[in-house]
């Protein structure tokens, strides 16, 4: 995860990039491509976490390990929404698209924390 929002990120820099010499059209595909990848190991990552939280009956989102984890998700989020308000998204995505765009973010993380807070209650619920 760490690792390609990292590399997304430094595709435009002129003396760190591996792909200096190639056209910034190229660079922005290769970027929402790191993009995209690093935000599925994210979601992917935390529904694996998740799914043996709830095999295991530990609590969700306790430690600060977990916090901070979640934390770093949607942060990361919030750069990926931001991306969504640049000048090239902008002028590519326009009125009603644009706005759904911008809430498949949200309603992603809507239904993983839903699913979570949904598993998380009737477990405590039944052991009652």
């Amino acid at each position: 995860f760490s690792f390609l929002m990292t590399e997304a990120l430094l595709i435009f820099s002129p003396e760190t990039s591996l792909l200096r010499s190639f056209s910034r059209k190229v660079k922005v595909r290769v970027h929402w491509a790191l993009q995209l990848l690093a935000l599925l190991c994210a979601l992917l990552g935390l529904g694996v976490i998740t799914y043996n939280k709830h095999l295991n009956g530990k609590a969700h989102f306790v430690t600060w390990h977990g916090l901070t984890g979640l934390l770093t998700v949607l942060y990361a989020g919030g750069h990926l929404m931001l991306g969504m308000c640049s000048l090239w998204f902008t002028t590519l995505v326009t009125s009603v698209s644009w706005y759904l765009a911008m809430l498949c973010p949200l309603l992603t993380s809507l239904v993983i924390m839903n699913q979570v807070s949904n598993a998380y209650l009737y477990r405590k619920r039944s052991q009652h």
